[in-house]
């Protein structure tokens, strides 16, 4: 799989265009309405549990508005973090500080979001199965939601479609399972194979052939239970389709290595920040 790189290139870039965005095009003008040099303390605070994450966007967000604001971090990322616990200290003019507020809160927010929720599902599953993400994210920010996943002790699945062969439904209904895993294992070239099925029926046309692993697609607990049993030995063992915090512990009774969930990137709640002076 493609390896996730957060650089500091990248990470200011990613603010340098959320800023653009905010600012276009007569910059802050009720912060413009502040005494210009006067000095402040401000403080970023948790408004509930949560696993931090995004603490270098946050960063980057007031040292681009004004590289001589200090940004003191209080915690670390993937730390898991109480109500009401101190995550940074800010100092400096308080207009460089207003306007890089939102910004800076919207990284934090949205990145420790999809940390908190991974770690939920992590905690629910156990050590013996993994929390998979999926490409269920926001177009240009996967990197950044990958990253998040990983910080809350997620696994990060394929990033893009060259990183391996995924035969879904789609692919099945427009050519046919068997055929087109033969063809993946004529042209893998190092590649891994994950062929996706929805019936122990058509689990059967592929046993025995040469791939990596059996995604079980929106399978109930019973039939997930006699696949997995019947291909444990042979290959690697996933489940996904609809799986939620309320039904996730039960499929991870059925024996998968990894459940794969779209919703801790494309729908996870934003935590709560706040700043505080």
């Amino acid at each position: 799989m493609s390896k996730i790189k957060l650089s500091d290139t990248f990470i200011k870039d990613s603010v340098k265009l959320a800023l653009a965005e905010d600012l276009y095009p007569h910059g802050d003008i009720t912060s413009n309405l502040l005494k210009k040099n006067k000095i402040i303390e401000a403080k970023i605070v948790s408004n509930q549990r949560a696993v931090v994450a995004g603490l270098l966007f946050a960063k980057h967000s007031f040292k681009q508005v004004d590289k001589k604001t200090e940004f003191i971090l209080k915690k670390r990322d993937g730390s898991r973090v109480k109500k009401n616990s101190v995550i940074a200290v800010i100092k400096g003019k308080a207009k460089s500080i207003m306007i890089a507020e939102r910004v800076a809160l919207n990284f934090l927010s949205h990145i420790s979001g999809i940390s908190t929720k991974t770690n939920k599902f992590v905690k629910l599953v156990g050590k013996k199965c993994k929390i998979c993400c999926t490409r269920k994210t926001l177009p240009n920010y996967r990197v950044i939601q990958k990253y998040a996943v990983k910080l809350g002790g997620g696994t990060n699945h394929r990033f893009n479609l060259s990183d391996e062969f995924l035969i879904k439904d789609n692919h099945i209904a427009s050519d046919g399972i068997k055929e087109l895993v033969l063809l993946a294992i004529k042209n893998k070239r190092g590649k891994k194979i994950t062929v996706e099925v929805d019936s122990l029926k058509q689990l059967k046309k592929i046993i025995g052939l040469k791939f990596n692993t059996i995604l079980f697609d929106n399978m109930s607990i019973k039939n997930l239970r006699s696949g997995v049993k019947l291909v444990k030995k042979y290959y690697e063992t996933e489940a996904s389709g609809n799986i939620n915090l309320k039904t996730v512990k039960s499929v991870a009774t059925t024996g998968v290595n990894r459940i794969s969930i779209g919703s801790i990137t494309h729908s996870a709640p934003a935590v709560d920040f706040k700043l505080e002076i």
